[in-house]
């Protein structure tokens, strides 16, 4: 686990299917920073992915796990790297295995525009039962339980 602390962080998804994997995913980034910016895929954008909650529901998902917290922001994503090529303030980006390629890219943008890149933190995948990562893919399918537990 990274124990450096970050001015302005960014982590961004669907959040679909609020599930353990998103849970990790957002306390690491957390934990790591003073301020949190938190993109969540747009209607039109998330639609992408098929059938899925609306924004509105996902972001009121996150608002409710994290309503202890106060220092972070929720915005629609609609593309795969928000505010994260224009904004020089961020420091770091927290991604999935999945999802660290888009990290990658990001930080080639920035470097074309003379931005510093950002740190990416990388957190492994949380496994179900079955030891095959939870998804929001698995869930919506009727595999596995938001948990990672086998539906009976």
């Amino acid at each position: 686990m990274n124990s450096k602390k970050y001015d302005k962080v960014a982590v961004g998804g669907t959040f679909d299917k609020f599930h353990d994997g998103h849970k990790k995913l957002l306390s690491t980034a957390f934990e790591i920073a003073e301020s949190l910016e938190i993109g969540v895929t747009s209607d039109k954008f998330g639609g992408l992915k098929g059938d899925i909650d609306s924004c509105e529901e996902r972001m009121n998902n996150l608002k409710l796990f994290f309503k202890d917290k106060s220092n972070f922001i929720i915005v629609p994503l609609e593309d795969p790297y928000g505010t994260t090529i224009y904004d020089g303030g961020f420091d770091a980006i927290v991604v999935s295995e999945e999802t660290e390629p888009t990290a990658v890219e990001i930080n080639e943008i920035r470097a074309s525009k003379g931005m510093k890149p950002l740190d990416i933190v990388v957190v492994s995948f949380v496994l179900a039962y079955d030891g095959i990562p939870i998804s929001s893919t698995r869930i919506r399918r009727g595999e596995i339980n938001k948990n990672g537990k086998f539906i009976q």
